[in-house]
């Protein structure tokens, strides 16, 4: 853990909630268990098996070392969380969490919570999805699928989206995600609803067609979706989501399943799609294995003046 030791020894508290220091990666040996987030004004360090007392007094005393330097007057926020054998457990290590937590990007005001579950409100790897998101967004109507607390929708409004369609299973997620919408004055334009998406394809399909498509599914949730089987459901419907022109963001966290995956499923479900790029991911989130890092996916289906003719 020297890499993360020293990663403690040079931050400095951000104004964006960013990761710090991504052992996961594999780019710091001895390190590829940790990882280091700032959702200011808190730290979170994640530790992807079990601690040791030493480990966790090591960390404590560097975090209190390095905040004592740069921000004297105020206290040390700090939070562990491990995740071990499928289970998780946090832990405030120092100070408190403000509640309700709320943390910003790009200007964009998101509620997480770093004390309850694996998921804290805000996937920080897909800040260079929610800025592609704003930026192309104008003048569309977007679906987004798997949304969760809505962070695409808020970036998309925010981008000058007409019309944002959000949907998750997960209620309480999406009342998260309403009330990301109200703390940065969206009012209007956003839909919510909590559907099982595969037995709603008729009434998404209704709503659309759309400009926009978002899928950031989990990559394993059981009774909910799992991608080696229900991503291929989802590409054999994109077409008839999407107008001429429109374009698709396929988003995949599945360090196991390689990004071959999906070119082969496009070409077998979508074929009628084309591939444009794979959007970046963070500086920060930089992987020995291009495979293992969040894959983020650009698929158009072509304007009627480009389909060749049959």
């Amino acid at each position: 853990m020297q890499a993360l030791l020293d990663a403690i020894a040079i931050a400095a508290m951000p104004t964006d909630a960013q990761r710090i220091f991504h052992g996961r990666g594999g780019l710091y040996p001895g390190s590829e268990a940790w990882t280091l987030d700032a959702y200011p004004p808190v730290w979170l360090i994640t530790k992807f098996g079990p601690i040791s007392a030493e480990e966790q007094a090591l960390l404590t005393a560097a975090l209190q070392t390095r905040h004592t330097f740069i921000a004297p007057d105020q206290p040390l926020n700090a939070v562990l969380q491990t995740r071990h054998e499928g289970r998780s457990e946090t832990t405030v290590l120092a100070g408190s969490l403000p509640e309700p937590h709320g943390v910003t990007e790009d200007g964009a005001k998101y509620r997480v919570n770093l004390q309850r579950g694996q998921n804290h409100g805000l996937f920080l790897d897909m800040a260079e999805g929610r800025r592609w998101v704003r930026a192309h967004a104008r003048d569309h109507k977007v679906l987004n699928l798997f949304a969760y607390t809505c962070a695409f929708s808020v970036a998309a409004l925010q981008g000058g989206a007409k019309e944002v369609v959000n949907l998750d299973m997960a209620q309480g997620a999406l009342t998260t995600g309403q009330q990301n919408h109200q703390q940065n004055g969206i009012t209007s334009g956003a839909k919510f609803l909590a559907h099982d998406l595969f037995s709603s394809w008729g009434k998404v399909t209704r709503m659309g067609p759309y400009g926009l498509v978002i899928m950031d599914p989990p990559s394993f949730q059981r009774g909910s979706f799992v991608a080696t089987k229900d991503y291929a459901r989802l590409l054999r419907r994109l077409p008839n989501l999407l107008r001429p022109g429109g374009h698709a963001l396929l988003c995949l966290n599945a360090p196991e399943i390689p990004e071959s995956f999906l070119h082969d499923l496009l070409a077998t479900e979508a074929p009628e799609l084309e591939l444009l790029q794979r959007l970046p991911n963070p500086t920060v989130f930089a992987d020995a294995s291009r495979d293992r890092a969040l894959k983020v996916l650009l698929a158009r289906l072509p304007p009627l003046t480009e389909r060749p003719i049959a």
